[in-house]
């Protein structure tokens, strides 16, 4: 009779699906409680749409590091090619909480970017409207993304720090700051989620939350507004802020997408429809006001 030791592949995938449904229950443990006791919007616990919710839960935790491997791979190699080792060795130097300081900031600027390209090219927004289109948003819609996505987003954010060697991988620090990040930033995706009303007061201006990335979410509100996963002052600098002190009413999109997992799998890589992948121009909060006050002029002449 054969064991699970005796198919090493079997075995390693057996562990990183205890690993995730450990992780699954931890994340319920502390997120359910939360959004029952101080919900945003009074929503049941359990869904029409938790069983595919839990789907792309585990579809996130399996594909996307395959996804990643090529891409890493390949900049782990040019960044030990291209980068001098003169630079690596004096970022070496560096403590390791310098390091993994500057890792934070670079990757997150990093994430930005790729989150801010998924809104503006439609090629990537096929990909990205997955995530969107969720009428309600709690915590467990942080996983529920296309690993296409999910793995451009991350590349966006860790190609950075290895071709500056913040997070090089044929280290044993860099390959652990490079993982202490990623575990900080999934933990706080599920947070930022998270269907609560809480309010940070001037925190708000200096770490994302609830209030901040639900508005990212919204139908009937501002589009393509508040991208930064973790450090909201990209947004500031960079136009794309909005946060008011009410807190959003609805969440999705115009173009409705298939409701199986199966289906939003499969569908951005479907012939597009005449308005599939259409999302109004990014605009900074100044030109959008130059183009209110324009409205307001012509009106009132």
């Amino acid at each position: 009779m054969t064991s699970l030791s005796d198919h090493p592949h079997l075995y390693v995938y057996f562990l990183e699906l205890l690993r995730a449904s450990l992780w699954l229950l931890i994340l319920s443990v502390v997120f359910i409680p939360l959004e029952m006791l101080f919900p945003l919007h009074k929503e049941r616990t359990f869904r029409a749409t938790t069983l595919s919710d839990l789907g792309f839960y585990f579809v996130s935790t399996f594909l996307p590091p395959f996804v990643l491997l090529i891409p890493l791979t390949v900049a782990a190699y040019l960044a030990f090619k291209i980068v001098p080792g003169g630079w690596r060795a004096e970022v070496a130097s560096w403590p390791v909480w310098v390091r993994g300081l500057a890792a934070f900031v670079v990757a997150d600027l990093g994430f930005y970017w790729g989150h801010r390209w998924t809104h503006q090219f439609p090629l990537l927004w096929r990909f990205h409207s997955v995530h969107h289109d969720p009428k309600h948003v709690y915590f467990l819609i942080s996983a529920r993304a296309h690993p296409v996505d999910n793995a451009f987003i991350r590349l966006c954010g860790l190609i950075p720090i290895y071709i500056i060697g913040l997070g090089a991988p044929q280290t044993v620090q860099g390959t652990m700051i490079a993982t202490l990040l990623m575990l900080l930033v999934t933990f706080w995706g599920f947070f930022i989620h998270a269907n609560v009303r809480w309010r940070f007061g001037p925190f708000e201006w200096l770490i994302a939350t609830p209030a901040f990335h639900l508005w990212h979410h919204t139908l009937s509100g501002p589009r393509d507004r508040n991208f930064a996963s973790m450090l909201p002052c990209w947004d500031w600098l960079f136009g794309t802020s909005y946060l008011p002190d009410e807190l959003p009413k609805d969440y999705g999109i115009d173009d409705p997408l298939p409701q199986t997992v199966l289906g939003q799998m499969v569908y951005p890589f479907l012939p597009p429809s005449p308005r599939a992948g259409e999302r109004p121009p990014i605009q900074s909060q100044a030109s959008e006001a130059r183009t209110e006050l324009t409205n307001e002029q012509e009106q009132r002449a």
